[in-house]
């Protein structure tokens, strides 16, 4: 099993294509690659030879069906090698249909359960604080759609009056929620005391500007705005 990460950003779209298996959400997938790459190249302190430190940053992908993206930025990072990416979604490969903590390497939850990320992640700040372990972020990356689940709204009301300040999350907007939030997205956040920030999720330096905004006290939102599901 050979291990490389010095691909770049450009070289996503090659390692993509080597999972030929049966997707059904490649959609899924490239709504979230641009900010995938930012938080991995840019923000998150967390590298293959950390990856079980207990102050590495924390990033829960709860967006898990389509994780074609995911595991391009993985193996680019060198988190899993390469040669794993052509097995994709077969019977015997790690790399399922959804993330699997136990196989993936680098992955903090199994996920693809829409609503359960960000109560996860809640979970993960709150026990970060209590053992007194103030410099890890904790991250999870959720889509539009996931605030259909009420889960999802009873994390963002306790995170905000709990002020996990270390506790970020990133919506990406495709549009295909199914209930409209009066205000936009950004508004519900705003409404239990986060700190937000909405953005072109394609515009990296954007996306790196919105994701390490300074926000003490309050949890953080970023919404990232991609291309309509249905508009393709």
């Amino acid at each position: 099993m050979t291990i490389t990460a010095d691909h770049g950003y450009d070289d996503l779209p090659r390692l993509m294509s080597l999972m030929t298996g049966d997707e059904k959400h490649d959609f899924a997938a490239t709504s979230t690659l641009d900010v995938l790459w930012v938080l991995y190249d840019r923000v998150l302190d967390v590298t293959p030879g950390r990856a079980d430190a207990p102050d590495r940053d924390r990033f829960l992908l709860s967006k898990g069906h389509g994780p074609m993206a995911y595991y391009s930025v993985l193996a680019a990072k060198g988190f899993v090698p390469e040669e794993w990416l052509p097995g994709f979604g077969s019977y015997d490969s790690p790399l399922g249909h959804h993330p699997d903590r136990v196989l993936v390497p680098g992955a903090e939850i199994g996920s693809g359960s829409l609503g359960h990320g960000l109560p996860l992640a809640v979970g993960s700040a709150l026990g970060l604080r209590a053992q007194g372990l103030t410099g890890p972020a904790v991250w999870v990356l959720i889509g539009d759609a996931e605030l259909d689940e009420g889960s999802n709204h009873e994390a963002i009301a306790y995170a905000g009056a709990a002020g996990l300040d270390r506790l970020h999350t990133v919506v990406v907007d495709n549009a295909s929620a199914s209930h409209a939030l009066p205000g936009g997205i950004a508004a519900r956040f705003e409404a239990a005391n986060w700190s937000t920030a909405t953005v072109d999720g394609r515009d990296h330096d954007a996306l790196y500007e919105a994701l390490t905004a300074p926000h003490p006290g309050r949890p953080h939102a970023v919404v990232a705005r991609v291309e309509p599901k249905n508009a393709r």
